[in-house]
């Protein structure tokens, strides 16, 4: 509750035309952002211009490098650049996502997209990786460039062994907490 009247707080203090200036000017930060990223061709935005101002994008080429990569790397220049997964019948998709926030500049966003950049570079540089996909078609392997693909047919059994072993990783290592909320 203590957000909801810090919020209303504002509202009373800044007033409609205040609070639309800070939204404004969030939205022009938005699009410095996604222009930025578009100017690298390396990125697919994803999100929309409209409502939250917000930018999401994924990497026109995730054979070399995922967005988790970039995400973790990026932390490497103290940005915090959640990477996540789409939900259910969309799980193929990953993007970054950055919330554009009243104290974020056109300068840090100019400062993010260069940073990027780095990361970008820096990734390049690394050696190749192997790549394995999971797919229900035959068990097959090619070559691209520097990179192995190989293609592995999983039963339905393994499958989801899997996810169940996944699970209760996931269960065993979270922390009990005690507290409010």
């Amino acid at each position: 509750s203590s957000q909801v009247i810090a919020q209303y707080y504002q509202l009373i203090r800044l007033g409609h035309e205040g609070y639309r200036n800070v939204m404004e000017n969030c939205r022009e930060n938005m699009i410095v952002l996604r222009e930025g990223l578009e100017k690298t061709g390396r990125f697919n935005i994803v999100s929309k211009d409209e409502g939250v101002p917000l930018v999401a994008f994924s990497l026109k080429d995730s054979s070399s490098h995922t967005e988790f990569e970039v995400s973790d790397m990026l932390r490497r220049y103290g940005w915090i650049v959640p990477a996540y997964t789409m939900p259910p019948n969309a799980q193929h998709i990953t993007v970054l996502r950055v919330v554009i926030r009243e104290d974020f500049s056109r300068t840090l966003a100019e400062r993010l997209v260069i940073d990027i950049e780095k990361v970008m570079r820096e990734l390049d540089e690394l050696p190749s990786r192997v790549i394995h996909k999971i797919s229900l078609g035959e068990e097959k392997s090619e070559a691209d460039g520097d990179n192995l693909m190989v293609t592995v047919k999983k039963s339905d059994m393994e499958k989801q062994r899997e996810i169940i072993n996944g699970w209760k990783k996931f269960v065993s290592d979270r922390k009990k907490t005690n507290g409010i909320c």
